[in-house]
């Protein structure tokens, strides 16, 4: 089957890219255009005509790429048309006529370049990663995993337990005798080494994951202290309704933000009270569990519920920053109790001290940011993956201890699986659909 799909951004543009992959791919071509197929790499101008009467759709630069030497590993082309939502339609309606070739899904075309070993998994989510990436550090970081540092980590930590594995099952094979007592010594030694090596990896602090998800901030505190005007301040647009009706928000409000080129993401919660109302009871409870997940939590109150100790005592942590709002309206006299939680004081409402508050969360993501490991992980199964692998080994090394080889050995081959998950050296055709469903259309 041969896939094509619009691979520049959908809508007006000076330019918009097709790209067609597939076994069929140069047959498809020439039924569009007049004459031969162009050198492979040249950019050729070409008429661009519809397939039964030979009308001109427009005229464009077609690129021919043969496999393997192609993205996709595949017969590839690039077809480079003006980006009028007209010609790219007429274009599209015609490669939809051709018999065995069909619209692409999410991804697919980054897909079929792992399946034909162009790219491995982390090069292969690193580029969807810069395909979104919206602030300078999830640049840096995409590029970081595409240059292969992470990769040769992993694939070197696996080839490595491979070679345990090897000693293990010739422990199994052959009397105690027959082997170099050197080999016998290292089994135990460098399976702890290898362990202690991934244990470092996951000691990251989820750096990695902040960078690419976004530092998660919630905002948090009774019923009409200023949640939503914070939000919407931060946001510098009204992400969130605002009124003096307490009780407005109910569920949680998330706005993606760029903070001096940090990503992150702030939630405004609903006011924490207590209520009868039986949604607003659910939004509270997310509003805690909000707060329990994030980063950071700015919890905001108003001089005159400073009293409210039961909520402030269960989330004033290291993770959080205190702000007093409202100091227009004239408040003076603040719980003492509070002056040792640093508060900020400011309103909202007349922009009062809100750089200082703004300068406060800077300093907390600057801490957060940083990491000592080269390796990041930057998803979930990622870190899914490497803990496995840990537990295996811990469970390799105490049945080895037992001298219960074979299940020994059947844990350190669960661990190698594991680290080859990461980088695809495995059959992983159960999680290609979750990583690749992520990617654009034409990617």
């Amino acid at each position: 089957m041969t896939i094509y799909a619009l691979s520049s951004g959908p809508g007006v543009s000076g330019i918009a890219v097709i790209r067609v992959s597939g076994l069929q791919t140069k047959k498809i071509i020439l039924s569009l255009v007049n004459g031969e197929m162009p050198s492979p790499k040249v950019a050729t101008l070409k008429k661009f005509n519809k397939i039964n009467n030979s009308e001109l759709i427009d005229e464009g630069i077609l690129l021919w790429f043969p496999g393997p030497e192609s993205y996709t590993g595949e017969d590839m082309a690039e077809i480079h048309v003006h980006g009028s939502i007209a010609v790219v339609r007429a274009i599209l309606d015609q490669l939809s006529k051709i018999e065995n070739c069909r619209l692409a899904e999410p991804g697919e075309f980054t897909k079929i370049a792992f399946q034909n070993g162009k790219i491995n998994l982390l090069k292969a989510e690193s580029i969807s990663d810069l395909i979104s990436a919206e602030t300078e550090i999830q640049r840096q970081q995409a590029l970081k995993i595409m240059s292969g540092r992470s990769s040769e980590r992993f694939n070197s930590l696996r080839e490595q337990l491979l070679k345990i594995l090897s000693n293990v099952e010739a422990k199994i094979d052959f009397p105690e005798d027959d082997l170099p007592e050197d080999v016998i010594k290292n089994i135990k030694t460098d399976s702890q080494k290898i362990r202690n090596e991934i244990e470092k990896i996951l000691n990251d602090q989820k750096v990695g994951e902040r960078i690419r998800e976004g530092f998660k901030i919630a905002i948090i505190g009774p019923a009409n202290a200023g949640k939503s005007s914070l939000l919407n301040y931060l946001s510098n647009r009204d992400v969130a309704i605002v009124s003096e009706i307490a009780g407005t928000t109910r569920d949680v409000i998330e706005a993606h933000l760029n903070l001096d080129g940090y990503p992150v993401v702030i939630s405004d919660t609903a006011g924490i009270r207590e209520s009868q109302d039986e949604i607003e009871k659910k939004g509270i409870k997310l509003a805690l569990k909000r707060a329990e997940d994030a980063d950071l939590n700015i919890i905001v109150i108003e001089p005159k519920s400073v009293n409210f100790t039961g909520f402030l005592n269960d989330l004033v942590s290291e993770k959080a920053i205190i702000v007093i709002n409202k100091i227009d309206l004239g408040y003076k006299d603040v719980n003492q109790q509070i002056e040792k939680f640093n508060p900020i004081f400011l309103s909202i409402k007349n922009e009062t001290n809100l750089d200082e508050l703004i300068n406060r969360i800077k300093d907390k993501l600057k801490n957060k940011f940083v990491s000592s490991n080269e390796t990041l992980i930057t998803r979930e199964r990622h870190r899914q993956s490497l803990e496995a692998c840990v537990q295996n080994l811990v469970n390799f090394e105490e049945k080895n201890s037992q001298e219960d080889f074979d299940k020994a050995a059947e844990d350190l081959r669960l661990a190698t699986r594991h680290l080859g998950m990461i980088v695809g050296k495995v059959d992983v055709e159960e999680i290609l659909g979750s990583i690749f469903n992520d990617f654009c259309i034409g990617k």
